[in-house]
């Protein structure tokens, strides 16, 4: 090897990891912006099942997760992904084989992490981590396998050949995500007292809106990582500027989600309405996941706008058809995840609006029908809602035997 070689693979193998770092901070984000937005009898469950699903992601994609998305990458447990890569390969990578394996699981835990806002405040812990163990060992990896891995869906079409794209996962994460949580949702019913007769709205305003707007700077931070390592590499002059554009035309879609949010809900409710601001943003970042390589900065700053708007008429859609989302997840990754795929063809002359629409109609059908078998036969086995008792007190004290802010609870609503 030469010493240009060896540099190369060792900047793009440490670039890899610390984007993959940060999307793993985004874990961090997603506890506080749902801990933020539940009440406070239910914040320390909500944050036992983030860090929980974390772990258990990390997990089963190690045992097989990897593998069935990846074949030809990694085998079950891993075996023999130590190597370097480059020693005794037909052809070398550019970045170590286990730098691959970790940014992959972040981008697992990610999309698991959008099920717990949604299902939040009257599920179970424990059927949502076994849910959790299916999606992410299974779901979840067959469907990257027909995308990212380039398998073919059940041997009967390739999406890459149709034209479809999704540079970093507005679709095949997010999209995926959400298509769990709405499976969830549907078959778990809404909080007790957010519907009420004759078609009556109560909002269930979330505890701490100080620790749901931190939780959003977090995953606009880590949203640098899940876009920019998804370059695949920074040590050329063309991927390390490809990795710039990346980084500023994902801030500039959070931008324009935020600001068009924010002024679509001043003039629906006459107010500035925070939560929708946050969403927003996220919403933002949702848009231009699926290619932020090719916009220009106002092109970026546009679709991310589009994205705002988009995600606060879903969230007012969803609460018409008494879907509760206490979070916003279902608007935000997946109404919206579906947006970006379809922005793609705007900028990516590669990709077409056919291949798109077909690839978000395989993701969803997959992710939806397999999240929705597993979560009745979860409902008919160990039950997935708590009882009606345990919602009133809280699932803190139901699940976890303890309250978030003990000294601040003298009653409960």
């Amino acid at each position: 090897m030469n010493e240009i070689f060896e540099l190369q693979y060792a900047l793009d193998t440490f670039y890899f990891l610390m984007c993959g770092a940060l999307v793993m901070w985004m874990a961090a984000g997603f506890s506080m912006l749902e801990a933020g937005l539940v009440r406070s009898k239910n914040t320390t469950e909500i944050l036992m099942k983030n860090i929980a699903l974390f772990a258990v992601a990390c997990t089963m994609y190690m045992v097989c997760g990897y593998h069935i998305m990846y074949a030809d990458l990694g085998a079950f447990f891993l075996s023999g992904i130590t190597g370097d890569g480059v020693t005794g390969a037909e052809e070398a990578a550019t970045y170590a084989p286990s730098a691959d394996f970790y940014f992959q699981v972040v981008f697992v835990a990610t999309a698991m992490s959008i099920v717990s806002g949604a299902v939040a405040e009257r599920m179970k812990l424990w059927a949502f981590l076994a849910f959790a163990v299916v999606m992410t060992g299974v779901i979840y990896p067959v469907e990257g396998s027909w995308t990212w891995g380039g398998n073919a869906v059940f041997g009967l079409y390739t999406l890459g050949d149709l034209g479809f794209s999704d540079f970093a996962g507005s679709g095949i994460v997010h999209m995926a995500g959400a298509s769990a949580a709405l499976a969830g949702v549907l078959l778990l019913g809404a909080r007790k007292g957010k519907y009420g007769s004759n078609g009556v709205i109560n909002a269930i305003p979330g505890a701490n809106l100080p620790m749901a707007t931190l939780g959003t700077f977090i995953l606009w931070l880590g949203w640098f990582g899940f876009n920019g390592g998804s370059v695949l590499a920074t040590a050329s002059v063309e991927s390390a500027n490809a990795v710039a554009v990346v980084f500023m035309n994902t801030n500039a879609a959070a931008c324009g989600g935020l600001i068009a949010a924010m002024i679509l809900a001043k003039l629906l409710f006459k107010k500035a309405d925070l939560t929708m601001a946050l969403n927003g943003a996220l919403a933002g970042l949702v848009a231009i996941t699926a290619e932020p390589s090719t916009p220009t900065a106002l092109q970026a700053t546009l679709f991310g706008a589009m994205g705002g708007v988009l995600v606060v008429f879903s969230i007012l859609a969803l609460d018409k058809l008494k879907i509760d989302d206490p979070v916003g997840a279902i608007s935000v990754h997946g109404v919206v995840g579906l947006l970006g795929l379809m922005l793609v063809p705007i900028t990516n002359d590669a990709s077409s609006f056919s291949g798109q629409l077909i690839g978000a109609a395989t993701i969803f059908v997959w992710v939806f029908g397999a999240s929705t078998v597993v979560w009745y036969i979860l409902k008919a086995t160990m039950g997935i809602r708590v009882s009606e008792e345990e919602e009133f007190t809280g699932v803190d004290i139901a699940e976890c035997g303890m309250e978030a802010y003990p000294e601040f609870v003298s009653t409960r609503s």
